[in-house]
């Protein structure tokens, strides 16, 4: 310093040392300053648990007492800045360490921004809503929301893993839901399909209201004898209509023998041009076209005999227009006739039993595209339907009827019958003429061979399986108890004869035995005795 005076460098010296002090100053300032800083940080973060335990003991409380879906949902709006109740509310109370308070407009700005405080300034002042419920002013970190998401990760992990293990507990419920009701659908067409028609078979004998049968069989044999020794009492004061059943445009000899016969004893004998295989109200309505004609041209009540459907056909044509034929047919018998239906029918086409859809197609595809026919021809036989039409269309009680029925033979005879169906015309074939003087003559002819099947085999082989099944006799295709009709006289023959027996011709005749053409004119005078006793019956009522 003696230097430094000594050489005139005392202003230097005072400069040096006043630099020092402004830096040591500056230092100090720095320092302080660092601390400010560090205090702040503390601040923050002491502000942050504080919130951040708050909101997940309140996420706790939530999670025990309320839906856990709606809690995630406000936990998530609540890590961008926003309380979930506090937007609902339109001012917040300032409330203060001393308790008092002032309502004043709520600020989301204001709410939300971290004032430059520290700790207990910030303990100081804060927002409440309405509900009580504390909104903290002083939170707008950014990274909160990240810290706050990482907390939250293994809450949403469980809320995952519950909804995946809900999800396939679910699944599972319905899996086995879904193999229940398959497999109680499966008993359910099982149990109906080898049930079948056990409940339906003659329920007319068990339908309240029906009127009861009387039996002929007694008197029908003793005309039928009566015919075999060349009685033949049958007038011509009528004319007899015979109506073929079912598929009976594809046998030409059906009823062809019988009109035959009839015509040979000068009777006015018809076989009714109906489609057989068109629905029973369908046929109704042509038979009654067919019967006015008849009666119009003639002059003559006309006879109806039908057998199969064509009984059915018959009968629905009275029911429905009896009105109109009342004083044109003279009377009925029904031949071998499903009148209360046929479990053949039902068992085909009943549905909710194993394959019913597959079957009913199969049916369609043969009764509709191949013959040209109406599934309704069959469905119209079948249990459900017969029921329904004749709960709403019954025969009138002052004509007379006649059921006839029987039971097919199911010896092993049987199987070796042939019935003769048709006939087949072969072409123009040159025959020579033998024993002729010129022998190199021939002559052109048409050969008709015969057709024949083994109708019988296939009735007899139903009717084992009618019998097998249900239990009841049948002539192959309808039961004896489905064939009787109430309030007719029912005719039992002492026969074996199947359903084909009465229309389609044996290849071997037996002549000890009445054939089909008798026993039709057995039946028919029958009936007209028959309506002769209902005239003078309600001759007498008159009176």
């Amino acid at each position: 310093m003696a230097e430094l005076y000594q050489n005139g460098d005392i202003s230097n010296v005072s400069t040096t040392v006043c630099c020092n002090a402004v830096r040591n100053e500056s230092l100090l300032s720095n320092h302080l300053g660092f601390c400010s800083s560090i205090n702040d940080i503390f601040a923050r973060l002491l502000t942050l648990s504080s919130y951040i335990s708050h909101r997940f003991i309140h996420f706790i409380e939530n999670l025990v007492y309320s839906d856990v879906n709606r809690c995630s949902e406000d936990l998530v709006v609540v890590s961008f800045g926003q309380h979930p109740r506090s937007s609902s509310c339109s001012n917040c109370r300032y409330d203060t360490e001393g308790g008092s308070s002032s309502s004043r407009p709520y600020d989301a700005s204001t709410c939300l921004e971290i004032p430059e405080r520290r700790a207990p300034d910030f303990k100081k002042k804060r927002y409440v809503n309405s509900r009580f419920e504390i909104v903290d002013s002083n939170y707008r970190y950014r990274g909160v929301s990240f810290i706050f998401q990482g907390l939250m990760l293994p809450l949403f992990g469980m809320r995952l893993a519950w909804r995946l293990a809900l999800a396939s507990w679910r699944f599972s419920f319905c899996y086995v839901r879904s193999a229940q009701v398959q497999v109680r659908s499966i008993m359910y067409r099982v149990q109906k399909t080898l049930h079948g028609s056990s409940d339906d078979i003659g329920w007319l004998q068990h339908t309240r209201g029906m009127a009861p049968v009387e039996d002929g069989s007694a008197r029908f044999l003793e005309l039928l004898q009566g015919i075999r020794n060349g009685e033949h009492t049958l007038p011509d004061s009528f004319v007899y209509l015979l109506i073929p059943g079912l598929f009976s445009n594809h046998g030409p000899l059906y009823f062809v023998s019988t009109k035959r016969f009839f015509s040979k004893m000068g009777l006015a004998c018809h076989i009714a041009k109906i489609h057989s295989e068109a629905s029973v109200e369908h046929n109704a309505w042509e038979l009654k076209q067919y019967i006015e004609e008849l009666y119009w041209g003639s002059g003559k009540r006309v006879m109806l005999l039908g057998h199969s459907k064509g009984g059915v056909d018959a009968a629905a044509a009275l029911s429905i227009f009896w009105c109109d034929l009342k004083d044109k047919v003279a009377g009925l018998a029904l031949v071998q006739s499903p009148y209360g239906g046929t479990p053949l029918a039902s068992d085909i086409l009943r549905e909710g039993q194993i394959a019913d859809k597959e079957t009913r197609r199969i049916m369609e595809l043969l009764i509709c595209k191949l013959i040209k026919g109406d599934i309704r021809a069959l469905e119209d036989l079948t249990y459900d339907k017969r029921k329904e039409f004749i709960m709403k269309h019954k025969l009138p009680q002052d004509i007379p009827l006649i059921s006839f029925h029987s039971e097919a033979s199911v010896a092993p005879g049987v199987l070796a019958t042939m019935s003769h169906i048709a006939h087949a015309e072969l072409p123009w074939i040159p025959f020579p003429r033998f024993g002729s003087e010129e022998s190199g003559e021939v002559v052109q002819a048409g050969r008709k061979v015969p057709v024949v099947i083994p109708v019988s085999a296939v009735m007899a082989v139903c009717a084992l399986h009618l019998q097998l099944r249900y239990g009841e006799k049948s002539d192959g295709l309808v039961t004896c108890r489905d064939a009787e009709v109430p309030g007719s006289v029912v005719v039992r023959p002492d026969r074996k004869l199947d359903h084909a027996w009465m229309v389609y011709s044996s290849w071997k005749k037996d002549p000890s035995e009445p054939d089909a053409s008798e026993m039709c004119e057995a039946l028919l005078t029958m009936l007209v005795e028959l309506g002769k006793v209902k005239q003078e019956e309600r001759g007498r009522g008159g009176i």
